[in-house]
């Protein structure tokens, strides 16, 4: 389970960090550059913003793995369709699309739905290539890797080399309007199925984890919003910010926990641990819920 964990979380990471650099790549994007153009004080916020995403990207990814623990049973009905390819006919879809699919492919990971892995992963890579960005994967091997469970450590090997590379790349370059796409098809779609668990399988911790996401959805809510001067960006900024209010009466406290030293590549380092305590309604969840499914099922239907 742990393995499957952590390809799970490369797998997000790597989705989410291939397209920053998409806008650097020459391609043309179906929105108004005029639109999204952004002054310099715009750019670094959301970099900044981007960082902590990435920092706090362990809970969406640590939910998901909670759905096999809890008790779950897989479910296909839950994943976004792959037969309707064609349908992700611009820049702004497919990022999307790309999210949400990357997403999907790690639940099929966790539960090792290894026959429907491939028909994910062809997908995935149609929209990567068609972003400008599918040089970053090895889809022969991935597809070789995903259908032997025994190669597991393998797969997991291949996503942290790729995101190793990416990351040293996309550190040189600009972050793009599309990476905030991609984080929020991952975030939306891995939030989705976490609900709709929950749903058939009643989980005081999953509850709680679905509570958190009140932290990432801050940051994503705040990186769309930088892009907002497009309709389309707009509509999204939109349907986040009634989440964001619904997430807004959800209250997080935390209890600090005593300071612990590691070491990593001959540096002591302190790592301050903390609890967090999450305080949510039946009433409040319920509509978070609700809102949360609106959302995706929309994004899908673009």
């Amino acid at each position: 389970m742990i393995k499957r964990f952590i390809i799970f979380a490369m797998a997000l990471m790597v989705a989410v960090s291939c397209i920053k650099d998409s806008n650097n790549s020459g391609e043309v994007f179906d929105i108004d550059p005029e639109e999204t153009e952004q002054n310099p004080d715009d750019a670094v916020i959301a970099q900044g913003v981007l960082d902590e995403i990435v920092k706090n990207f362990s809970n969406p990814v640590e939910m998901a793995a909670l759905l096999k623990d809890v008790g779950a049973p897989f479910s296909k009905k839950h994943l976004c369709p792959t037969d309707k390819i064609e349908k992700y006919d611009t820049d702004f879809k497919k990022a999307v699309g790309l999210g949400l699919l990357s997403c999907d492919l790690g639940y099929l990971n966790i539960y090792e739905e290894t026959g429907t892995i491939v028909s994910y992963i062809t997908v995935i890579k149609k929209l990567a290539d068609d972003l400008d960005v599918g040089q970053f994967f090895d889809f022969t091997t991935l597809k070789q890797l995903a259908i032997n469970n025994d190669n597991l450590d393998s797969l997991m090997f291949l996503s942290v080399n790729s995101f190793n590379r990416m990351d040293d790349h996309l550190r040189e370059h600009g972050r793009s309007n599309l990476s905030s796409l991609v984080i929020t098809g991952v975030w939306m779609e891995g939030l989705y199925l976490a609900t709709q668990v929950l749903k058939d399988v009643p989980n005081k911790e999953l509850r709680e984890r679905i509570g958190e996401q009140k932290i990432v959805l801050e940051d994503i809510y705040e990186i769309v919003g930088t892009f907002k001067s497009d309709k389309n960006f707009n509509d999204l900024y939109k349907d986040l910010g009634e989440l964001k209010e619904l997430y807004d009466q959800v209250q997080i406290s935390y209890e600090i926990g005593e300071p612990e030293m590691i070491e990593k590549d001959g540096i002591l380092t302190v790592i301050q641990k903390e609890t967090s305590f999450v305080e949510i309604t039946d009433e409040q969840l319920q509509k978070i819920m609700s809102k949360a499914e609106k959302i995706r099922n929309k994004l899908i239907s673009l």
